[in-house]
């Protein structure tokens, strides 16, 4: 019995070692092939630079950081789908970014799930769905976004423009999904406000990532008159319905939140839309600090494209800040708690920090314009010669818009 026992008793330390030392893994949730695979892949190859850091310094608590790639096709049913996947390896946090709609889903998915598996609840890190209902009326304590939401990039948008005399007439494009008609809505009642005199000649929405020729879209725009151009595609429909544009020699300003991504640089360049592209976004590489513009070269060294997502490198800086804080990555009740009120220096500089009331992330705010680099600037995109220039830094205290969620946090 004695031997017994003491085999028992050896047992239990090695098989708690053994526990101790399995990775704290991390479902990666996003598009990975289809319309949405520049940006899932962007986003992923982000994150996994972010994690890369961490395990690279010692991993947290002693254990790696592994995160687990599932495609999810921009659909919400298939994100479920895969969610449960990750689950069922082990992953006690889901990260995604691209598309609200799968973002609602996601939410409201996981919240049923850590109601019925209590003690083995899941977090869901948000990086870049900025519907402001997953701040809102669909908050939910197992929610955490770090990217602004569409109202308050909008806000930040229309101040600018408001400044700008030479626009009369505006067109507005977006995807037909739950953030697209969350930009139309907020654009209508901000320029309202801001710049009643704006005359809105279109108003259109098309279907996410679907659409592969956006030449007749690109015709009725020429057609209205406009003279600027709202939009919030992004992915695939923003560097298709850039590309059109500059086919057609279409020459208007654009206000966008996603200009940034994959091949919409190499469409304003070819334009020749100098400094007529604008976006507004939580970071810039070419003004940043030096530890940013350091990683930035590293990043760009390796995976050949820039670091889209100061965001996600902010998520991961802050979820390792709130495993130590927490004392464990397993009970993520005790992590959420953690990360409820952190304040950190974001990635390019400048203070942030999560919000208890929503989950939504507080940071400075940077409006930019795309053109040939200034002297000194380091980063050009997609090997143009031209990269993004900062026009205006909004400080993070002039960021923050009200919120109506009333957060029910577990007992």
């Amino acid at each position: 019995m004695k031997k017994v026992f003491a085999g028992a008793v050896a047992c239990l330390l090695l098989c708690g070692t053994a526990l101790a030392a399995d990775p704290i893994k991390i479902g990666f949730v996003d598009p990975l092939s289809g319309g949405g695979a520049t940006t899932g892949e962007g986003g992923l190859k982000n994150l996994q630079f972010a994690v890369d850091i961490i395990n690279n310094a010692g991993g947290l608590l002693g254990r790696k950081v592994e995160i687990i790639p599932l495609d999810n096709k921009v659909n919400p049913q298939e994100s479920l789908v895969q969610a449960q996947k990750a689950i069922d390896q082990g992953a006690r946090y889901i990260t995604q970014g691209q598309g609200s709609a799968v973002a609602l889903a996601l939410t409201d998915f996981i919240s049923k799930y850590n109601e019925r598996n209590p003690g083995k609840e899941v977090l869901y890190f948000n990086y870049a769905a900025v519907d402001p209902a997953l701040t809102n009326a669909k908050c939910s304590f197992w929610h955490f976004r770090w990217d602004a939401s569409a109202d308050i990039k909008m806000a930040a948008l229309t101040n600018f423009m408001k400044t700008r005399p030479n626009i009369k007439k505006i067109y507005l494009i977006n995807q037909d999904y739950s953030f697209g008609q969350a930009v139309r809505t907020l654009a209508r009642d901000m320029l309202k406000t801001k710049r009643p005199d704006i005359e809105i000649v279109g108003d259109e929405v098309h279907p996410l990532q679907k659409v592969t020729d956006f030449s007749p879209y690109i015709a009725k725009i020429k057609a209205s008159g406009a003279d600027s151009v709202i939009t919030g595609d992004w992915g695939q429909d923003m560097a298709l319905l850039m590309k059109a544009g500059a086919e057609a020699g279409l020459q208007v300003d654009w206000y966008t939140y996603y200009a940034g991504g994959g091949g919409g640089p190499t469409a304003i360049k070819q334009a020749g839309l100098e400094h007529r592209v604008f976006d507004i976004v939580e970071g810039n590489a070419n003004s940043a600090v030096e530890s940013a513009q350091k990683s930035e070269a590293e990043f760009r060294a390796k995976y050949g494209i820039g670091l889209w997502y100061p965001r996600g490198m902010n998520e991961i800086a802050m979820f390792a800040e709130a495993v130590k804080k927490a004392g464990t990555a397993d009970d993520v009740k005790k992590v959420a708690s953690a990360l409820e009120g952190m304040k950190i220096t974001v990635f390019d500089g400048g203070e942030g920090y999560m919000r208890k009331d929503d989950h939504q992330f507080i940071q400075d705010m940077y409006l930019r314009s795309f053109g040939p680099l200034d002297k000194g600037a380091k980063f050009d995109e997609e090997n143009t010669g031209w990269g993004w220039k900062e026009i205006a830094r909004i400080n993070s205290a002039d960021t923050i818009v009200p919120t109506t969620c009333k957060m029910e946090r577990p007992n």
